[in-house]
């Protein structure tokens, strides 16, 4: 019998990588001879470098980069197992949690050290870059990003603006000088992990939805949302590009946007991205059953989280699926209209959460949900 298991992270308790491994245990106490094939899942968010470099056999790269208020913060990134493909989050390098609560100010803080990553990559030989986008610090559009890249960025007066160019800075934006930007990028395919489809500006736009979550006041909102209407006529003026209404511009304080002007980007699903990154598709074939899981899984989980990538291989194959989480919501069984089969939680008896997600306990969990699950579909035959 072969199994694949390609669950996501556990978050907060273990990696995708060691939930594989705690389900393979279970699962060989009852099928010891069985064919058990390890492929860690993401969704583009939290943990899709982790999980990309653990299903490629791909390494991890640490560099010290500017941080949102352009202090260094050491951010680590992935380059895959065929070397020429590298994953970053930006959020490593300009994610809201890297600024303490009583700094937050997304008029102030900037891209620049993603622009550092992925100048890193470049340096590296990597020549197709995916890029995860949630958990910014950030509403400069990627303009700090673009001068980390080589880009230079002009006030009306002629004078660069400040390295590190914030969102409140975007309102000085005159002309974009494109003629230092690094030449390798014109060569690199970058892919962008984007789950959300808010435009550039306007009240579904970066500064109103995501700027109060990052320190913005109603004064402020407004202020950064007319300057990355500023930044977009600049942008679709010198760069012949009109960012501010593609489905996602807005997403990570208008990086989206940034990374299709300056990058010429695809923004993509990220469980798409990572379905191809780690070609489950392939290693799923002639399977008898695909494993998959996360944290936690409800009606949402349908939509666009590493499961539903999982759930949508096995259908292609004509392969049943079961479901290992931490804990089952309620309306979970909705699920089942989805393609998605049996859902199963770790937690067998009354405990608390923080017990729960303790990664020895979590491990010993998953191991028995897995076994009995499997032991359930071998009912079947």
């Amino acid at each position: 019998m072969k199994i694949v298991l390609a669950p996501d992270s556990f978050k907060g308790s273990l990696t995708a990588a060691e939930v594989c491994t705690a389900m393979a245990e279970g699962i060989r106490r009852f099928l010891p001879d069985a064919e058990i094939v390890s492929v860690p899942m993401a969704d583009g968010g939290e943990g899709t470098v982790q999980s990309l470099v653990d299903a490629t056999g791909g390494h991890a790269v640490t560099e010290s980069v500017s941080g949102p208020l352009g202090e260094p913060v050491d951010a680590r990134f992935g380059i895959l197992g065929d070397r020429v493909t590298a994953v970053i989050e930006m959020a490593a390098a300009s994610g809201l949690p890297l600024v303490p609560q009583d700094r937050r100010d997304p008029s102030k803080t900037t891209t620049y050290g993603t622009g550092e990553l992925i100048e890193t990559a470049l340096d590296h030989g990597c020549r197709t870059i995916i890029v995860g986008i949630g958990g910014s610090a950030t509403t400069d559009a990627g303009a700090g990003m673009a001068q980390a890249l080589g880009a230079k960025l002009l006030a009306g007066d002629g004078n660069e603006l400040v390295c590190g160019c914030s969102g409140g800075g975007l309102a000085q934006l005159a002309s974009i000088d494109l003629s230092g930007l690094d030449p390798r990028i014109a060569d690199t395919t970058f892919r962008v992990a984007c789950d959300v489809d808010n435009p550039l500006y306007g009240e579904q736009g970066a500064a109103y939805v995501y700027g109060p979550q990052k320190g913005a006041d109603a004064k402020m909102v407004e202020q950064l949302d007319a300057a990355l209407r500023n930044f977009s006529k600049v942008v679709e003026r010198d760069l012949k590009t009109a960012v501010a209404e593609i489905p996602g511009a807005g997403a990570a304080g208008g990086l989206g946007a940034g990374l299709v002007a300056f990058c010429g980007a695809r923004l993509e699903p990220g469980v798409d991205i990572v379905l191809e990154a780690i070609d489950l598709l392939g290693k799923a074939e002639a399977a008898d059953l695909i494993v998959t899981g996360e944290g936690a899984i409800d009606y949402q989980t349908a939509f666009g989280k590493a499961p539903s990538g999982a759930v949508r291989v096995a259908e292609q194959i004509g392969c049943p699926n079961i479901v290992i989480a931490g804990g089952v919501d309620l309306d979970a069984n909705r699920l089942h209209k989805e393609g998605f089969g049996p859902l199963f939680s770790i937690c067998n008896t009354a405990m608390t959460l923080q017990e729960a997600m303790e990664p020895q306990m979590a491990r010993k969990l998953l191991a028995l949900a897995a076994e009995e699950a499997v032991r359930c579909f071998c009912l079947r035959w």
